[in-house]
């Protein structure tokens, strides 16, 4: 009986799941926990800055006009939750995820992360949720941060989303002891598991990445650059994108199928659109299906997310 209530508990298309909870890492699951277990994410397992969550629904269902056994490329991994949708879409299709922003080792301290969390959660019990922190509770909390950045890696991106104004976000000590800090303190810990489980991870220049697969017949590029004109701070980049960068991109879309995110702030189609108007130039968008989704950061900052598809 034990052994056909877990059975019950694994999506029958999921055999990679049930490999990883059976198999690889059986040690730390009970009985309990397999009933909780949900391999599929909405959203990703960690704040990210830009990540699909409001487009996973549409992006799912764009995806049923793709073929199952196609190599899908992730240019621009972020924070993975494209490749994890495609890969727990079709399991059997071989799926490359560009670390571009090193998302893996955020996702590699996870546990550190939720050993901060819970001693935050001790020091601010008894202090209003939401409230601005006041001294000397703020200098106690960076003093406990800085003491664990000298034996751990802090991810202050995700420390971040509990202790700064919503939409803000910090990607060292210096830059967010600066910040003014609010009682925000997530509530429960992170877990990531299974999360890019059966996905092939890289960390490469996107063109490096594209050139590789760009002559497959049967290949699906997923495109999600830092958007122009949009705060792109907490990307892991050492270069600051300007408008050729993000026309290169576009070069990707050209005879091929593919996935293309962008916003109302990065103007980049319109200037495509003006482009093949006064030339010979195609509009790279053209024939694509085109989807939007409204998007808020915090109450005072709102823009449109958009997405385009195409399949060749």
């Amino acid at each position: 009986m034990k052994a056909s209530r877990h059975r019950r508990t694994i999506k029958s298309s999921d055999l990679l799941a049930f490999f990883y909870l059976k198999v690889w890492r059986p040690q730390k699951y009970t009985k309990t926990k397999y009933k909780i277990i949900n391999m599929e994410y909405k959203q990703s397992p960690l704040p990210f800055q830009g990540q699909k969550r409001r487009f996973v629904k549409h992006f799912k269902q764009a995806l049923k006009e793709y073929p199952a056994d196609a190599t899908y490329i992730d240019l621009f991994g972020g924070s993975g939750l494209l490749a994890h949708t495609v890969k727990q879409t079709y399991p059997g299709a071989q799926v490359i995820y560009n670390d571009y922003d090193n998302f893996s080792a955020r996702l590699a301290v996870i546990e550190h992360t939720n050993t901060i969390l819970k001693e935050l959660r001790r020091l601010l019990a008894n202090y209003p949720r939401s409230k601005r922190i006041a001294e000397p509770l703020r200098s106690n909390v960076l003093n406990y941060i800085r003491q664990q950045e000298k034996a751990h890696t802090v991810d202050y991106i995700t420390l971040s989303g509990s202790l700064l104004f919503s939409g803000k976000y910090a990607t060292n000590y210096k830059a967010f002891a600066k910040e003014t800090f609010y009682n925000r303190v997530r509530k429960t810990d992170y877990d990531a598991t299974g999360y890019l489980l059966g996905v092939e991870v890289v960390r490469q220049d996107y063109k490096q990445l594209f050139a590789a697969y760009k002559d497959n017949t049967n290949v699906v590029f997923l495109a999600d650059p830092p958007y122009l004109s949009t705060d792109s701070s907490t990307y892991n980049s050492n270069d600051y994108w300007k408008l050729r960068d993000y026309l290169d991109v576009l070069q990707v879309l050209k005879d091929h199928s593919y996935f293309y995110f962008t916003s109302n702030k990065s103007q980049i189609i319109e200037l495509c659109e003006w482009i093949s108007s006064v030339s010979t130039t195609a509009n790279p968008f053209e024939f694509a299906t085109c989807i939007t989704v409204s998007t808020s950061v915090n109450h005072q900052a709102k823009y449109t997310d958009i997405m385009y598809h195409l399949k060749k």
